[in-house]
């Protein structure tokens, strides 16, 4: 019995020590499990601080390229009115100069063959201003137009790039997690595999040791009842014994009871004598 119930014991700890295992096990998934939900969580918002820095980037940068535009063309037209103004100032000049000349030399077709040249030398000069303005202004719009093209591009590469490195590193989790629970779902394989040869190997050796305990009960059941047997007949050459002493008491008290009976019919045939003796010497005297 102190064998079972420390077999029972061993069994018992045992199970219980399986149960401790997988709740650790379970607990061990569970954190395993929780630290990738931070890791995505901790991934996922680098990524969206980077883009939300490089979105802020952009808005800086075109913000500076939109402030630097306007300043561009305030300033162009700043240049344009100063020369307007120039100009303005030169015609007038001219004006007043032509004027006077006029007035000096009353020349008026000569006046008017000169004022048509100076107009139209003024004309082709403010033309070609203009022109050169123009020109000036295609330039710029041209190479305002390649540099923010550039920039897009740029900023598409980059963000492709970004996004193939994140892919790259969620593909490399993926594949670094996956590995981890094939080598855990082998691991509690081979684990499994070891506790069943170890508990075949328990079992075959329950069965020994019962088969073994077994014998022997029954070489004790057997030793036990022989052992009873001469008990049993000791208990009976006993009995007799007390049974014949005992008799042979019956037999010592019923002598005894007879020598007591004789002994007493003995003192009363006695007391009778002598009461008759005692009658015959009273009416005697």
């Amino acid at each position: 019995r102190c064998f079972y119930d420390q077999k029972i014991l061993q069994k018992t700890f045992r199970e219980w020590k399986e149960q401790w295992t997988v709740c650790r096990e379970r607990k061990l998934s569970l954190r395993a499990d929780d630290h990738y939900r931070r890791l995505l969580l901790n991934l996922i918002f680098k990524a969206w601080r980077a883009y939300a820095w490089q979105q802020q980037g952009k808005r800086n940068k075109y913000c500076v390229a939109e402030s630097h535009a306007k300043k561009q063309t305030m300033l162009r037209t700043w240049q344009r009115w100063l020369v307007y103004v120039d100009v303005q100032k030169t015609k007038f000049g001219m004006q007043s100069v032509a004027l006077a000349f006029r007035e000096r030399s009353c020349l008026r077709i000569s006046w008017a063959v000169w004022r048509r040249q100076h107009y139209q030398k003024c004309t082709g000069h403010k033309m070609n201003i203009l022109a050169l303005q123009h020109w000036a202004q295609s330039l710029q719009f041209r190479a305002w137009l390649q540099w923010r093209e550039l920039y897009l591009y740029t900023q598409n590469e980059k963000q492709k790039e970004s996004r193939a490195v994140t892919h790259h590193q969620h593909w490399e989790l993926r594949r670094c997690m996956g590995a981890w629970l094939g080598y855990l779902n082998l691991h509690r394989l081979k684990k499994r595999q070891n506790e069943l040869a170890q508990e075949f190997h328990r079992s075959r050796t329950l069965r020994g040791c019962f088969s073994d305990w077994r014998l022997s009960w029954e070489s004790m059941r057997r030793m036990h009842a022989h052992q009873r047997d001469l008990e049993k007949q000791a208990a009976r050459i006993a009995l007799w014994r007390v049974f014949a002493h005992w008799k042979h008491y019956v037999v010592l008290c019923m002598e005894k009871a007879q020598q007591c009976e004789l002994a007493d019919k003995h003192y009363k045939c006695h007391l009778l004598v002598l009461q008759k003796f005692w009658n015959r010497w009273k009416s005697h005297l």
